[in-house]
Protein backbone atom coordinates (compact mmCIF):
# COMPACT_ATOMS: atom_id res chain seq x y z
CA UNK A 1 0.00 0.00 0.00
CA UNK A 2 1.44 3.37 -1.04
CA UNK A 3 2.14 6.33 1.18
CA UNK A 4 0.14 9.44 0.26
CA UNK A 5 2.18 12.65 0.89
CA UNK A 6 0.78 15.69 2.98
CA UNK A 7 -0.94 17.66 0.49
CA UNK A 8 0.77 20.96 1.80
CA UNK A 9 3.94 19.62 1.10
CA UNK A 10 2.93 18.85 -2.04
CA UNK A 11 1.93 22.35 -3.03
CA UNK A 12 5.17 23.60 -0.43
CA UNK A 13 2.31 25.83 1.90
CA UNK A 14 1.69 26.03 5.36
CA UNK A 15 -1.47 24.72 6.88
CA UNK A 16 -2.61 28.39 7.29
CA UNK A 17 -2.46 29.21 3.72
CA UNK A 18 -4.75 31.00 1.83
CA UNK A 19 -6.82 30.36 -1.10
CA UNK A 20 -4.66 32.83 -3.23
CA UNK A 21 -1.69 31.21 -2.00
CA UNK A 22 -2.89 27.81 -2.26
CA UNK A 23 -3.89 28.77 -6.17
CA UNK A 24 -0.80 30.40 -6.64
CA UNK A 25 0.84 27.63 -5.61
CA UNK A 26 -0.60 24.65 -7.90
CA UNK A 27 -0.25 27.17 -10.78
CA UNK A 28 3.88 26.46 -10.46
CA UNK A 29 3.22 22.95 -10.10
CA UNK A 30 1.29 22.89 -12.60
CA UNK A 31 2.84 24.55 -15.22
CA UNK A 32 6.46 22.39 -14.20
CA UNK A 33 4.81 19.30 -14.41
CA UNK A 34 2.27 19.60 -16.83
CA UNK A 35 2.57 16.47 -19.39
CA UNK A 36 2.58 18.48 -22.53
CA UNK A 37 5.70 20.17 -20.86
CA UNK A 38 7.17 16.63 -19.90
CA UNK A 39 5.98 14.32 -22.55
CA UNK A 40 6.81 10.82 -21.88
CA UNK A 41 7.81 11.46 -18.22
CA UNK A 42 6.79 9.53 -15.38
CA UNK A 43 8.01 10.92 -12.63
CA UNK A 44 6.87 14.28 -14.06
CA UNK A 45 2.74 12.87 -14.95
CA UNK A 46 2.51 11.55 -11.13
CA UNK A 47 3.81 14.52 -9.65
CA UNK A 48 1.02 16.75 -12.04
CA UNK A 49 -1.94 14.41 -10.73
CA UNK A 50 -0.46 14.44 -6.68
CA UNK A 51 -0.25 18.54 -7.41
CA UNK A 52 -3.94 18.41 -8.78
CA UNK A 53 -5.24 15.92 -5.99
CA UNK A 54 -3.64 18.39 -3.58
CA UNK A 55 -5.33 21.42 -5.19
CA UNK A 56 -8.67 19.31 -5.63
CA UNK A 57 -8.66 18.84 -1.58
CA UNK A 58 -7.16 22.31 -0.30
CA UNK A 59 -9.62 24.44 -2.52
CA UNK A 60 -12.70 22.86 -1.19
CA UNK A 61 -13.81 24.27 2.60
CA UNK A 62 -15.42 20.87 3.26
CA UNK A 63 -12.45 18.83 1.98
CA UNK A 64 -9.52 20.58 3.48
CA UNK A 65 -10.86 20.65 6.88
CA UNK A 66 -11.81 16.60 6.84
CA UNK A 67 -8.60 16.68 5.57
CA UNK A 68 -7.42 18.79 8.93
CA UNK A 69 -9.11 16.80 11.03
CA UNK A 70 -8.49 13.50 10.00
CA UNK A 71 -6.07 13.36 6.96
CA UNK A 72 -6.27 10.96 4.21
CA UNK A 73 -8.49 8.33 5.85
CA UNK A 74 -11.05 10.84 6.47
CA UNK A 75 -11.21 11.74 2.74
CA UNK A 76 -11.36 8.19 1.83
CA UNK A 77 -14.61 7.90 4.71
CA UNK A 78 -15.98 10.73 2.89
CA UNK A 79 -16.10 9.21 -0.56
CA UNK A 80 -13.11 11.20 -2.06
CA UNK A 81 -10.31 8.82 -3.20
CA UNK A 82 -8.03 11.15 -5.81
CA UNK A 83 -8.06 11.12 -9.66
CA UNK A 84 -7.82 7.98 -12.11
CA UNK A 85 -5.80 10.02 -14.77
CA UNK A 86 -5.67 13.23 -16.72
CA UNK A 87 -9.12 12.58 -17.95
CA UNK A 88 -10.52 12.92 -13.99
CA UNK A 89 -8.19 16.06 -13.84
CA UNK A 90 -9.88 17.94 -16.88
CA UNK A 91 -12.74 17.02 -16.08
CA UNK A 92 -13.53 17.77 -12.51
CA UNK A 93 -11.63 21.21 -12.79
CA UNK A 94 -13.60 22.20 -15.90
CA UNK A 95 -12.81 25.94 -15.90
CA UNK A 96 -10.20 26.24 -13.90
CA UNK A 97 -7.65 25.24 -16.48
CA UNK A 98 -8.24 28.35 -18.01
CA UNK A 99 -8.42 30.54 -15.15
CA UNK A 100 -4.78 29.16 -13.94
CA UNK A 101 -3.15 29.19 -17.76
CA UNK A 102 -5.36 30.76 -19.97
CA UNK A 103 -6.34 27.97 -22.09
CA UNK A 104 -8.55 24.98 -22.12
CA UNK A 105 -7.88 21.34 -21.39
CA UNK A 106 -9.28 20.30 -24.91
CA UNK A 107 -5.90 18.72 -25.79
CA UNK A 108 -6.54 16.12 -23.27
CA UNK A 109 -10.09 15.95 -23.26
CA UNK A 110 -12.10 13.55 -25.67
CA UNK A 111 -15.58 14.48 -28.10
CA UNK A 112 -17.59 12.69 -25.68
CA UNK A 113 -21.10 11.57 -26.36
CA UNK A 114 -23.90 13.50 -25.02
CA UNK A 115 -26.94 12.36 -23.82
CA UNK A 116 -29.85 13.53 -25.60
CA UNK A 117 -32.16 16.01 -23.47
CA UNK A 118 -34.99 15.20 -21.01
CA UNK A 119 -38.46 16.03 -22.32
CA UNK A 120 -41.64 16.39 -20.04
CA UNK A 121 -45.16 15.59 -20.32
CA UNK A 122 -48.24 17.19 -18.31
CA UNK A 123 -51.03 14.60 -17.85
CA UNK A 124 -54.28 15.45 -16.54
CA UNK A 125 -56.25 12.09 -14.34
CA UNK A 126 -59.49 12.30 -12.94
CA UNK A 127 -59.85 11.16 -9.09
CA UNK A 128 -60.94 7.37 -9.94
CA UNK A 129 -57.88 7.85 -12.29
CA UNK A 130 -54.81 8.78 -9.52
CA UNK A 131 -56.88 6.06 -7.14
CA UNK A 132 -56.71 3.36 -9.07
CA UNK A 133 -54.16 3.44 -11.67
CA UNK A 134 -54.13 3.34 -15.57
CA UNK A 135 -52.73 2.75 -18.80
CA UNK A 136 -52.43 6.07 -20.82
CA UNK A 137 -51.59 6.56 -24.67
CA UNK A 138 -49.82 9.88 -24.90
CA UNK A 139 -48.95 11.66 -27.94
CA UNK A 140 -45.07 13.21 -27.85
CA UNK A 141 -43.13 16.09 -29.86
CA UNK A 142 -39.70 14.78 -30.34
CA UNK A 143 -36.57 14.67 -32.64
CA UNK A 144 -35.93 11.44 -34.92
CA UNK A 145 -33.21 10.69 -37.11
CA UNK A 146 -34.19 12.01 -40.76
CA UNK A 147 -35.50 9.26 -42.81
CA UNK A 148 -34.29 11.44 -45.87
CA UNK A 149 -30.72 11.07 -45.23
CA UNK A 150 -30.81 8.28 -42.33
CA UNK A 151 -29.61 10.53 -39.73
CA UNK A 152 -26.22 11.97 -41.08
CA UNK A 153 -27.07 15.59 -42.42
CA UNK A 154 -26.20 14.77 -46.02
CA UNK A 155 -28.45 14.74 -49.21
CA UNK A 156 -29.09 11.46 -50.64
CA UNK A 157 -26.26 10.15 -52.30
CA UNK A 158 -23.71 12.35 -50.84
CA UNK A 159 -21.61 11.55 -47.16
CA UNK A 160 -19.55 13.83 -44.91
CA UNK A 161 -16.57 14.71 -45.64
CA UNK A 162 -12.81 15.25 -43.75
CA UNK A 163 -12.78 18.81 -42.28
CA UNK A 164 -10.27 20.55 -43.88
CA UNK A 165 -9.28 22.75 -41.43
CA UNK A 166 -8.34 20.15 -38.71
CA UNK A 167 -7.97 17.37 -41.46
CA UNK A 168 -10.12 14.65 -39.30
CA UNK A 169 -8.72 15.35 -36.06
CA UNK A 170 -11.74 17.14 -34.80
CA UNK A 171 -8.35 19.79 -33.53
CA UNK A 172 -6.48 22.66 -34.56
CA UNK A 173 -2.95 23.27 -32.85
CA UNK A 174 -0.74 26.07 -31.82
CA UNK A 175 1.94 26.91 -29.64
CA UNK A 176 2.19 29.40 -26.89
CA UNK A 177 5.17 29.58 -24.77
CA UNK A 178 6.67 25.77 -24.56
CA UNK A 179 2.91 24.42 -24.73
CA UNK A 180 1.55 23.00 -27.58
CA UNK A 181 -2.25 23.96 -27.52
CA UNK A 182 -4.98 22.06 -28.90
CA UNK A 183 -8.67 23.44 -29.11
CA UNK A 184 -11.57 22.20 -30.60
CA UNK A 185 -12.12 22.89 -34.26
CA UNK A 186 -14.47 25.54 -34.97
CA UNK A 187 -15.38 24.61 -38.69
CA UNK A 188 -16.73 20.69 -37.63
CA UNK A 189 -16.97 22.00 -33.29
CA UNK A 190 -14.97 18.55 -33.17
CA UNK A 191 -16.35 16.14 -35.27
CA UNK A 192 -13.32 16.05 -37.94
CA UNK A 193 -15.62 15.87 -40.80
CA UNK A 194 -17.71 18.54 -42.46
CA UNK A 195 -21.23 18.69 -44.65
CA UNK A 196 -20.94 19.86 -48.11
CA UNK A 197 -24.36 18.96 -49.60
CA UNK A 198 -27.09 19.55 -46.92
CA UNK A 199 -29.69 17.62 -46.83
CA UNK A 200 -33.31 19.20 -48.39
CA UNK A 201 -35.55 17.75 -45.63
CA UNK A 202 -33.22 18.38 -42.25
CA UNK A 203 -30.98 21.09 -43.96
CA UNK A 204 -27.94 19.38 -42.30
CA UNK A 205 -28.89 18.20 -38.90
CA UNK A 206 -29.92 15.08 -39.55
CA UNK A 207 -33.08 15.55 -37.37
CA UNK A 208 -36.51 16.22 -37.67
CA UNK A 209 -39.34 16.71 -35.79
CA UNK A 210 -41.59 14.01 -35.12
CA UNK A 211 -44.80 13.11 -33.10
CA UNK A 212 -44.56 9.73 -31.10
CA UNK A 213 -47.19 8.02 -29.05
CA UNK A 214 -45.86 6.44 -25.65
CA UNK A 215 -47.59 3.87 -23.61
CA UNK A 216 -48.04 4.83 -19.87
CA UNK A 217 -48.87 2.84 -17.13
CA UNK A 218 -50.07 5.08 -14.19
CA UNK A 219 -49.55 3.33 -10.56
CA UNK A 220 -52.46 2.95 -8.46
CA UNK A 221 -52.11 5.69 -5.65
CA UNK A 222 -50.25 8.22 -7.67
CA UNK A 223 -51.29 11.88 -6.09
CA UNK A 224 -51.35 15.62 -7.75
CA UNK A 225 -47.55 16.17 -8.15
CA UNK A 226 -45.91 12.39 -8.91
CA UNK A 227 -43.92 12.37 -11.21
CA UNK A 228 -42.89 9.24 -13.52
CA UNK A 229 -39.80 8.48 -15.56
CA UNK A 230 -39.76 7.09 -18.94
CA UNK A 231 -36.15 5.90 -19.59
CA UNK A 232 -34.75 6.24 -23.12
CA UNK A 233 -38.26 7.98 -24.08
CA UNK A 234 -36.44 11.77 -24.22
CA UNK A 235 -34.82 13.06 -27.11
CA UNK A 236 -32.20 11.86 -29.24
CA UNK A 237 -28.66 12.66 -28.61
CA UNK A 238 -26.94 14.91 -31.23
CA UNK A 239 -23.40 12.99 -31.58
CA UNK A 240 -24.54 9.10 -31.18
CA UNK A 241 -25.15 9.41 -27.30
CA UNK A 242 -28.14 7.61 -25.05
CA UNK A 243 -31.64 9.46 -25.77
CA UNK A 244 -32.84 11.59 -22.66
CA UNK A 245 -35.66 10.24 -20.69
CA UNK A 246 -39.27 11.47 -20.26
CA UNK A 247 -40.78 12.66 -17.34
CA UNK A 248 -44.13 12.48 -16.91
CA UNK A 249 -45.81 14.65 -14.19
CA UNK A 250 -49.36 13.97 -12.81
CA UNK A 251 -52.11 16.77 -12.21
CA UNK A 252 -55.24 14.93 -10.73
CA UNK A 253 -58.38 16.86 -11.15
CA UNK A 254 -59.95 17.44 -7.68
CA UNK A 255 -63.41 15.55 -6.76
CA UNK A 256 -66.67 17.21 -5.96
CA UNK A 257 -67.68 14.57 -3.10
CA UNK A 258 -63.98 12.88 -1.85
CA UNK A 259 -61.56 14.74 -0.64
CA UNK A 260 -57.77 13.31 -0.67
CA UNK A 261 -55.77 13.24 2.96
CA UNK A 262 -52.63 10.72 1.85
CA UNK A 263 -54.37 6.91 1.69
CA UNK A 264 -57.54 7.84 3.58
CA UNK A 265 -60.28 9.86 1.52
CA UNK A 266 -62.97 11.80 3.47
CA UNK A 267 -66.65 12.89 2.19
CA UNK A 268 -69.54 14.39 4.00
CA UNK A 269 -73.21 12.99 4.48
CA UNK A 270 -76.30 15.07 5.28
CA UNK A 271 -78.84 13.42 7.62
CA UNK A 272 -81.92 14.18 9.60
CA UNK A 273 -81.68 15.18 12.81
CA UNK A 274 -84.47 12.12 13.85
CA UNK A 275 -81.53 9.78 11.86
CA UNK A 276 -79.35 10.85 14.01
CA UNK A 277 -81.17 10.43 17.30
CA UNK A 278 -83.11 7.33 16.28
CA UNK A 279 -79.84 5.87 14.53
CA UNK A 280 -80.26 4.35 10.89
CA UNK A 281 -78.54 2.49 7.97
CA UNK A 282 -77.78 4.39 5.08
CA UNK A 283 -75.84 4.12 1.23
CA UNK A 284 -73.40 5.98 0.70
CA UNK A 285 -71.08 6.06 -2.78
CA UNK A 286 -67.47 4.76 -2.57
CA UNK A 287 -64.59 4.99 -4.87
CA UNK A 288 -66.18 1.75 -6.08
CA UNK A 289 -69.43 1.56 -5.67
CA UNK A 290 -72.23 1.61 -2.82
CA UNK A 291 -71.91 0.68 0.84
CA UNK A 292 -73.73 0.25 3.80
CA UNK A 293 -73.45 3.14 6.92
CA UNK A 294 -74.75 2.19 10.19
CA UNK A 295 -75.37 5.61 11.91
CA UNK A 296 -75.65 5.10 15.60
CA UNK A 297 -78.09 6.26 17.57
CA UNK A 298 -77.37 9.72 19.31
CA UNK A 299 -75.38 10.98 16.46
CA UNK A 300 -73.98 14.40 17.11
CA UNK A 301 -73.16 16.81 14.32
CA UNK A 302 -69.24 16.58 13.50
CA UNK A 303 -69.44 12.83 14.27
CA UNK A 304 -67.22 10.62 11.76
CA UNK A 305 -67.66 7.13 10.78
CA UNK A 306 -64.88 5.23 9.00
CA UNK A 307 -64.82 2.63 6.80
CA UNK A 308 -62.36 0.36 6.22
CA UNK A 309 -60.41 -0.34 2.76
CA UNK A 310 -62.17 1.88 0.97
CA UNK A 311 -59.75 4.56 0.48
CA UNK A 312 -56.35 4.92 -1.48
CA UNK A 313 -53.86 2.46 -2.49
CA UNK A 314 -50.38 3.23 -0.77
CA UNK A 315 -48.03 3.27 -3.78
CA UNK A 316 -45.95 1.73 -1.14
CA UNK A 317 -47.84 -1.03 0.28
CA UNK A 318 -50.84 -0.97 -2.10
CA UNK A 319 -52.70 -1.29 0.82
CA UNK A 320 -55.77 0.70 0.76
CA UNK A 321 -56.93 3.54 3.04
CA UNK A 322 -60.19 4.29 4.77
CA UNK A 323 -62.69 6.26 3.91
CA UNK A 324 -63.94 8.70 6.73
CA UNK A 325 -67.47 9.99 6.46
CA UNK A 326 -68.28 13.54 8.32
CA UNK A 327 -71.83 13.79 9.54
CA UNK A 328 -73.99 16.63 9.00
CA UNK A 329 -77.06 16.63 10.98
CA UNK A 330 -79.48 19.14 8.93
CA UNK A 331 -82.79 20.71 10.58
CA UNK A 332 -86.16 20.76 8.66
CA UNK A 333 -87.19 24.28 7.47
CA UNK A 334 -90.70 23.15 6.72
CA UNK A 335 -93.20 21.22 9.22
CA UNK A 336 -96.51 20.59 8.28
CA UNK A 337 -98.95 21.10 11.67
CA UNK A 338 -98.45 17.45 12.20
CA UNK A 339 -95.03 17.45 12.13
CA UNK A 340 -94.90 20.53 14.36
CA UNK A 341 -97.58 18.99 16.74
CA UNK A 342 -94.73 15.95 17.44
CA UNK A 343 -92.20 17.94 17.86
CA UNK A 344 -93.80 20.38 20.16
CA UNK A 345 -94.96 17.20 22.89
CA UNK A 346 -91.55 16.04 22.40
CA UNK A 347 -89.91 19.32 23.27
CA UNK A 348 -92.34 19.31 26.31
CA UNK A 349 -91.18 15.74 27.64
CA UNK A 350 -87.25 17.04 27.34
CA UNK A 351 -88.13 20.36 29.11
CA UNK A 352 -89.27 18.37 31.70
CA UNK A 353 -86.40 16.20 31.70
CA UNK A 354 -84.42 19.41 31.79
CA UNK A 355 -86.02 20.71 34.69
CA UNK A 356 -86.57 17.83 37.17
CA UNK A 357 -82.70 17.55 36.16
CA UNK A 358 -81.98 20.93 37.41
CA UNK A 359 -84.14 20.59 40.64
CA UNK A 360 -82.00 17.55 41.44
CA UNK A 361 -78.62 19.30 40.85
CA UNK A 362 -79.86 22.50 42.82
CA UNK A 363 -80.89 20.30 45.48
CA UNK A 364 -77.94 18.49 45.46
CA UNK A 365 -76.04 21.95 46.00
CA UNK A 366 -78.51 22.98 49.13
CA UNK A 367 -77.64 19.77 50.81
CA UNK A 368 -74.02 20.29 50.56
CA UNK A 369 -74.18 23.67 51.76
CA UNK A 370 -76.56 22.63 54.75
CA UNK A 371 -73.99 20.17 55.23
Amino acid sequence: MTTKRDYYEILGIDQNASESEIKKAYRQKAIKYHPDKNPGNREAEEQFKEAAEAYEVLRDPKKRQIYNQYGHRGLEGSGFSGFNGFEDIFDSFGGIFEDLFGFGSGSRRRNRQQRGADLRYDLVLNFKEAAFGKEAEIEVEKSANCPTCNGNGCEPGTEPETCPHCQGTGQVSRNQGFFTIRTTCSNCRGAGRVIVNRCPECRGSGHVKTVKRVSVKIPAGVDNGSRLRLSGEGEISGNGGPPGDLYVFIHVEPHKFFHRDNTDIICQIPISFIQAALGDEIQIPTLTGEETLKITKGTQPGDTFRLPRQGIPSLRTGRRGDQIVQVQVKTPTRLNKKQEKLLKEFQKIEAGKLTTKLKNVLKGDRAKAAG
